[in-house]
């Protein structure tokens, strides 16, 4: 090979059964940030071929541009000549192979963004992030093939979910792992340092967790909770677990980022002191991306695998993948025995309000959200309060709502973990893959054995408040409207350098009707010079109709303002349980 890069082994276009794919991913020097790739592809048939890097992650509904952080591409035959290599489109190169009989493509990645779905090498550790890193032949994503990882020498370990095939130590010390195709390469991501690691077994399903960087978590406490949540959710699915291993992946870092899923693995990102007064948010994230291995990765709306890595995937369903996901991630934690159900209703009190008394509620219907994620959800600007709506904590109250409804209509028998059996059932063990958003109304209907145009037309493809008291109360809890109308100013506030910013306008508030925009500087009111909390204070006073004046500086200009104050109701809700029903809400909020 002419040079030291990652190797990357891809199948060709019309290749016999035994074409060879083999990927060889190296890290040689990591502290210029860069995984080396060589790409060997051989018995195929002679010819062009097209290799491409994928532009998005799954699960992280954001076109990315990973190819933006591959350096110069090249490509030689079994003999060591160079073959002529083109780009075709922005994530494409056309390798002109001729007769080769082999083919070694070779390139490298830059890798200094640590995040779940991003990668990163540095001297303390490698975090390969799979879809940012691979090319794969284009048409032939379905072949299988082998990764041999060659560790920097200072790094001991590897971990990741694909099997391990062979070993080689010495002065190049290496792993090799193999993989079906080529989705499930991607969705296998690579730790490579000196992480911990540590394992338990629950159901018969071997969990390994590696853990990179320092923190205040104990590993023998985190057996015991990691395997109390994950039988919770193999609870869920009656047992029916799809993995005999399963991998957790997880960063302690400054900044946590959150979770992302994959088949038989995940990547947790959070603060390295979380395991303290924040352990019990860290138990949900584990919930939450480990219940993702049926929901999503299994339960999934058509488009979500196999994948076009090309371009956006559009569903209007991931209300249900991530919203329902959210639902469990606590109502595990109740069964699992960490909240108490006083705690769980404060928290499902708190989103239902978090969710209702947003304005981008009564704007943007979940299907939409859903469907806009790649354009809206991963890229928010100042306006997006007032015009978006999370599908997560929507999504999360639609399935308490329907949770609600099913252990009614069933008498404290069924509840939301049978619907999603079903669907489990259905769609992946007997049709085996996803389904489209007709099919699942038509499975939720089937279920339930009633019409629910009015739920998807209202609450889905709609922006209604749906009557929540109603549907609760008949598991016993009461939810009574609280919302009232008070004065309101309309915009939040910041103090930057002694300066008192806008950061954000409520629309048709009276901050907006006044003309503040996002960014301004107020610079009095009234004539008196004014910081975040004197404005706050002087707004507060003011009843509906009164008026002031306000000095604000726009991109250096001055200018003058007429405020006049107006009254603001947010909806917003309370839980009360309310004695009846007390089998059906027992039922509800059990424990294991």
């Amino acid at each position: 090979m002419k040079s030291a890069l990652i190797a990357l082994s891809l199948s060709l276009a019309g290749l016999v059964q035994a074409q060879k794919i083999h990927y060889n991913l190296r890290m040689t020097k990591p502290q210029n940030h860069y995984f080396e790739m060589e790409m060997q592809i051989s018995e195929f048939k002679p010819g062009d071929l097209t290799v491409k890097m994928p532009v998005w992650a799954p699960g992280s509904y954001l076109v990315r541009e990973f190819s933006k952080n591959v350096n110069l591409v090249r490509a030689y035959d079994e003999k060591g000549a160079e073959l002529k290599v083109g780009k075709t489109s922005k994530n494409a190169w056309k390798i002109s192979a001729g007769k080769a009989k082999k083919v070694s493509i070779q390139y490298e990645v830059y890798a200094f963004e640590l995040s779940v779905r991003t990668s990163f090498l540095d001297l303390t550790h490698g975090f390969v992030s799979n879809s940012g890193v691979f090319c794969y032949l284009d048409g032939h994503k379905d072949k299988p093939g082998t990764v041999t990882v060659y560790p920097y020498k200072d790094f001991k370990t590897i971990t990741t979910p694909l099997e391990k095939t062979s070993s080689q130590s010495g002065e190049e010390r290496s792993e090799t792992f193999q993989f079906p195709n080529f989705d499930v390469l991607v969705d296998s991501p690579f730790e490579v340092g000196n992480q911990e690691v540590f394992d338990f077994t629950v159901d018969g399903t071997k969990h390994t967790v590696a853990m990179y960087g320092s923190g205040n978590y104990d590993v023998d406490e985190l057996k015991s909770d990691m395997a109390h949540i994950v039988k919770a959710e193999n609870n869920v699915f009656g047992g029916k677990n799809p993995n005999t291993n399963y991998t957790f992946i997880v960063h302690n870092v400054v900044n946590g980022q959150g979770g992302l899923e994959h088949a038989n693995s995940c990547v947790l990102s959070v603060n390295r002191w979380t395991y303290g007064n924040a352990y019990k948010d860290f138990l949900s994230l584990v919930a939450h991306e480990y219940f993702h291995l049926w929901n999503v990765k299994r339960i999934r709306p058509i488009q979500l695998g196999p994948f076009n890595y090309d371009e956006e995937c559009y569903t209007s369903l991931l209300w249900v993948m991530e919203g329902f996901t959210s639902y469990y991630d606590e109502l595990l934690l109740v069964r699992a025995g960490y909240y108490t159900k006083d705690e769980y209703l404060r928290k499902l009190q708190g989103t239902l309000n978090y969710v209702e008394g947003s304005v981008g509620s009564r704007v943007q219907p979940v299907a939409h959200s859903s469907y806009d994620a790649w354009i809206k959800g991963y890229r928010p600007n100042e306006n997006s309060a007032n015009t978006t709506m999370t599908y997560y904590s929507r999504g999360a109250v639609l399935g308490a709502y329907l949770d609600a409804i099913i252990i009614d209509k069933f008498d404290g028998t069924k509840c939301l973990d049978h619907f999603m059996q079903y669907l489990f059932d259905e769609f992946y063990t007997k049709k085996n893959r996803g389904f489209t958003e007709q099919e699942f109304q038509d499975a939720l209907e089937k279920f339930l054995g009633q019409d629910m145009d009015y739920f998807f037309d209202k609450y889905v493809n709609g922006t209604e408040i749906p009557n929540y008291n109603e549907v609760f109360s008949k598991i016993g809890l009461g939810v009574s409207y609280t919302g009232k109308a008070v004065t309101s100013f309309g915009a939040s506030l910041s103090q930057e350098g002694g300066n008192c910013m806008v950061k954000s306008v409520r629309a048709g508030s009276a901050a907006e009707t006044a003309g503040l925009s996002v960014g301004d500087e107020v610079i009095s009111v009234d004539n008196i010079r004014v910081d975040n909390s004197a404005l706050e204070s002087y707004m507060s006073a003011l009843g509906e109709g009164e008026t002031c004046k306000l000095l604000i500086a726009r991109e250096e200009q001055v200018m003058e303002l007429n405020f006049v104050m107006t009254m603001y109701e947010r909806p917003s809700f309370k839980f009360e349980v309310n004695g009846t029903a007390k089998n059906k809400f027992d039922y509800w909020l059990r424990s294991l």
